[in-house]
């Protein structure tokens, strides 16, 4: 930014920031597109003054041709090139084709293009590029973030997308984005941008207090007169998805339907396609590849609808999206706001469309305490570094503390953050900076989303006009009935209708037909004491009747909870039907085992028997339990060294050698009782062990 061209007057870099804000809006949006005065504002701002600049504005507003302008100006006058922060994949393939539609030079570098990163990297080094786009991830990778430092220090504009995620208080918090949002403002010099389109009050003076106390804000209303908001209450499991099936044949264009779950995704996306929908799947679980695939489908309209978790969200690009119904409502109504920003963008009319679920207050209360760290936690992991004198793993840290591994990941990107450790290459490690547990703001933290919860309560029970409510959530300056919503006009959506028994009828049928397979463990973890270790010999892969809260079968998890007594009909007719579809793909087994259970005892040995006396088996009672049982929440190690010591073989037993077991158990949750029950199977000389359960859980 030192180049003399930068140093002109002010008036005439504002000259030069109009001109480049005209020229980007034209090419971007036609001839006719005019400028907001927020936009001139921001643009005018970055250019002339180097200012640091935070905008928060609705999905459509045009955040991004605010950099894009900013960038093409200070390119023209000599300055670096931007880098650009962004938080998903598909925000970053959006941002490259709008980027070129400005006349822009841009890269990415992101999972998905590891052998490109070298050239990339020259040729931002050379100046061939005018924007690098960068995916938090990668720059929490020590060796990549020592290798871009030259290009933060020369860079023309830092874009940080998506701010919300460097507030603690933002609905989707990202530790590691925050840490680096640090590091990418530390340049005085450099015009920072940052932009969200979900921010209430409290997360917009949280992120402008991170970028600096002269911080522009540039905020503007979130109400959206395109989307027609509407609740559907009332209907069952069955009938959420009877309900999004006969909607798909009334709603016109394409649109997102999203649900809280991966295994949601690909039950609801397997029913709709069994009734002739084009419908796909969408998670955080599909290859970088598939993901586009999918996106760019929808993007042509190649398909009716996404089935998506909350991984098809920010900043995915599509002006005609026509609907985005939810089953099951998100935690906040926050989050409900940016989701159904998708839609409506660049055309009249968008429906969005709540099907409240009776889980919802269970997803809400898991989520508002899930990402906030225990403090006796952070001590033994702190300790245990100190101790240790030396870099840590992951999956070592979980072996001496015990702590999951999920919990133990978030906890150390939070420490992180107060610069307590630091990720090296080979683990983690303390820097011996102390870390101070702030009660007060966690406190506040779970108060302030327990507050969204409520919000998102009363929304989905049609309190009152539902665009006030999220223009509530979001503290817009002018909220008020929008006289367009399921509640000020007293109309459910496409018309009304009530879902027809058939497509209930159809919904069960299809999900209690669904193989849910469990895949065996494959590894044992690391320090296991009676020397297990490397590739695991034990199960093979397994069955379940039902996965989670699977609506095919809604008693299974009561069941599960409740006292131990034999299955009734219906769920064991269900057992044997899967046992029917799975005997297509197997080695008939010669006998059944059941599990030994502290809960369930009669219930599993009652199962087996039965099948075994429908299979015309031999059953064998050959496992024997001792001993207290590991916690649900514990860690994989301190899982595997209890059930080693408590599991065993009952002496005297004589397995067979000539086939398969069936292994019976009534539940499956982290897989471990199973896992080392069948290596203990094996070991003896059983030959295969087949895993079969009622109730597969996540």
């Amino acid at each position: 930014m030192s180049n003399n061209k930068m140093s002109r007057p002010a008036d005439a870099l504002v000259e030069v920031a109009d001109e480049h804000l005209d020229k980007v809006l034209h090419s971007m949006a036609g001839e006719t597109a005019v400028a907001h005065d927020d936009q001139r504002t921001a643009v005018h701002a970055l250019v002339a003054k180097r200012a640091r600049v935070l905008v928060v504005q609705a999905t459509g507003w045009g955040k991004s041709a605010v950099y894009w302008a900013t960038t093409s100006a200070i390119r023209s006058l000599g300055g670096g090139p931007t880098l650009v922060v962004s938080p998903l994949l598909s925000l970053m393939r959006d941002q490259v084709k709008a980027a070129e539609l400005a006349g822009l030079r841009s890269a990415t570098i992101n999972s998905a293009n590891v052998g490109d990163w070298d050239t990339v990297m020259q040729n931002m080094e050379s100046g061939d590029i005018d924007v690098l786009l960068v995916s938090p991830e990668r720059l929490a990778n020590p060796k990549f973030a020592q290798r871009i430092v030259p290009i933060i220090e020369h860079a023309g504009l830092i874009v940080i997308d998506e701010a919300h995620c460097i507030s603690d208080w933002g609905f989707d918090f990202r530790p590691d984005y925050q840490r680096l949002s640090h590091i990418l403002t530390a340049s005085g010099a450099t015009p920072v941008l940052a932009t969200t389109a979900t921010a209430n009050k409290r997360v917009t003076a949280d992120v402008a207090k991170q970028l600096g106390d002269s911080t522009l804000v540039l905020r503007g209303s979130l109400a959206r007169s395109s989307l027609r908001l509407s609740v559907v209450p009332g209907l069952g499991p069955l009938e959420r998805y009877a309900w999004v099936d006969e909607a798909l044949g009334r709603i016109d264009g394409s649109g997102i339907i999203y649900v809280p779950t991966v295994a949601d995704t690909e039950r609801l996306s397997g029913f709709l396609a069994s009734r002739g929908h084009r419908v796909v799947a969408y998670s955080g679980r599909l290859e970088a590849g598939e993901r586009e695939r999918v996106e760019d489908e929808l993007r042509a309209n190649q398909v009716k609808a996404v089935i998506a978790t909350s991984a098809l969200g920010m900043g995915y690009d599509k002006p005609d999206l026509s609907f985005c119904i939810h089953v099951g409502s998100p935690d906040s109504p926050v989050a409900y706001y940016q989701q159904v920003g998708r839609a409506g963008r660049a055309i009249e009319r968008a429906d969005a469309i709540l099907l409240p679920a009776e889980t919802d207050e269970d997803l809400w209360k898991f989520f508002a305490t899930a990402s906030i760290p225990d403090v006796d936690n952070i001590d033994t992991v702190l300790q245990t570094l100190k101790e240790s004198g030396e870099p840590m793993s992951v999956p070592a840290l979980e072996g001496i503390t015990g702590i999951r591994r999920g919990r133990l990941e978030s906890l150390l990107k939070i420490v992180a953050v107060e610069g307590a450790v630091e990720r090296r290459d080979d683990g983690w490690r303390s820097t011996g900076t102390p870390y101070v547990y702030d009660e007060q703001k966690w406190a506040a933290i779970r108060t302030a989303r327990a507050a969204e919860a409520e919000l998102m309560r009363a929304y989905a029970s049609g309190r009152g006009c539902l665009m006030e409510y999220l223009q509530r959530a979001l503290d817009d300056s002018e909220p008020g009935p929008c006289g367009r919503c399921s509640v000020c006009t007293q109309e459910l959506p496409l018309g009304g209708f009530d879902v027809s028994t058939e497509s209930v009828n159809a919904a069960q049928v299809y999900l209690r037909g669904a193989d849910v397979i469990i895949e065996p463990r494959k590894l044992w973890p690391k320090g296991v004491e009676d020397g297990r270790s490397g590739k695991i010999v034990g199960a093979g892969p397994g069955r379940a009747l039902t996965y989670a809260d699977s609506p095919g079968w809604r008693d299974v998890a009561r069941v599960m909870s409740g006292p131990d007594l034999p299955l009734d009909a219906e769920i064991f007719d269900g057992v044997v039907s899967v046992l029917s579809r799975w005997r297509r793909q197997w080695q008939r087994p010669v006998a059944v085992v059941p599990m030994p259970s502290r809960r369930h005892r009669l219930m599993i040995t009652d199962l087996a028997t039965r099948i075994a006396k429908i299979g015309k088996l031999a059953i064998i009672d050959a496992l024997e339990v001792t001993g207290p049982a590991p916690t649900d929440d514990a860690a994989s190690l301190v899982k595997v060294q209890a059930l080693v010591a408590g599991l065993h073989l009952k002496p005297g037993v004589t397995l067979p050698t000539d086939g398969p077991v069936l292994l019976v158990d009534d539940t499956y949750r982290s897989g471990w009782t199973m896992t080392i029950a069948a290596a203990i199977l094996r070991e003896a000389g059983v030959p295969a062990v087949l895993p079969l359960v009622v109730h597969q859980l996540p």
